[in-house]
């Protein structure tokens, strides 16, 4: 397994930690997860304890390397569930606010399929060999993020302008690029050209978007939507882990 293989995989593997985690730290389950369900009720705490324990567990053992296909592979389709049935109807009757989760929700997804590839037992159940054959779209789900949120920094770049922090110039002028960034990244994935060297270099954009932008915003604001820019930041972290595993992929005609 290559170095790169290997740094994504911990990259992944610590931004579902995070994501985890976070369910210690605020009340209810993340919107990440499940949108809506975030209000403080004993029932909601427990739930959310339960996800944040799983989410920790599968990230602990991706990113040490220990038995992760078989748990990448039933969490990368539950999240997939959760795209089509919760995510997106959620955002078909409320639109904007649903709208960045459903993205993440199936770039996540992607993210675990791509990594149950790299540890695949020989032996498996029949159910888990049918439930495999999903992972030949993890990295569309991966691209339909980044279309997405590109053409979103190209249509709205003085708003996304706005989100860059203030000690870097020309903020409007670094949101288009970064949609052009995204965006290209997108088509070069669903095109198969240059995506090694287009993935290898998302993930060094991603990986300055983490120091500069993310980090900033957590630390300036962390409890902002209760811990919305924890979660920016690493769900970050995990997409360049998702790039770096992209850019490793064998190239398929």
């Amino acid at each position: 397994m290559s170095n790169l293989n290997t740094l994504g995989r911990v990259f992944f593997g610590i931004g579902i930690v995070g994501i985890g985690g976070l369910h210690f730290f605020y009340s209810g389950i993340r919107p990440i997860i499940i949108p809506g369900l975030s209000a403080a009720s004993p029932t909601l705490s427990i739930l959310g304890h339960l996800i944040g324990i799983l989410l920790i567990v599968i990230g602990v053992l991706i990113s040490a390397g220990i038995k992760y296909g078989t748990p990448s592979l039933l969490v990368g389709i539950a999240f997939l569930i959760l795209g089509v049935f919760i995510h997106l109807p959620a955002f078909v009757n409320s639109h904007r606010p649903f709208w960045v989760n459903l993205n993440k929700a199936f770039a996540l997804s992607g993210g675990f399929l791509l990594v149950s590839t790299l540890y695949a037992p020989i032996l498996r159940p029949k159910i888990l060999i049918a439930f495999s054959k999903v992972t030949v779209i993890a990295k569309y789900l991966f691209a339909i993020m980044l279309f997405d949120f590109g053409i979103g920094h190209l249509l709205a770049s003085a708003a996304i302008g706005g989100l860059v922090p203030k000690y870097i110039p020309f903020p409007q002028f670094w949101a288009f690029l970064g949609g052009i960034a995204l965006t290209g990244s997108a088509i070069s994935i669903f095109s198969n050209i240059w995506t090694k060297k287009v993935m290898i270099l998302l993930s060094a954009v991603l990986f300055t978007w983490l120091i500069l932008l993310h980090l900033y915003h957590t630390i300036q604001h962390p409890n902002w939507q209760e811990g919305e820019n924890f979660i920016g930041t690493f769900t970050c972290l995990s997409f360049c882990g998702i790039a770096l595993l992209i850019s490793q992929q064998r190239k398929t005609t």
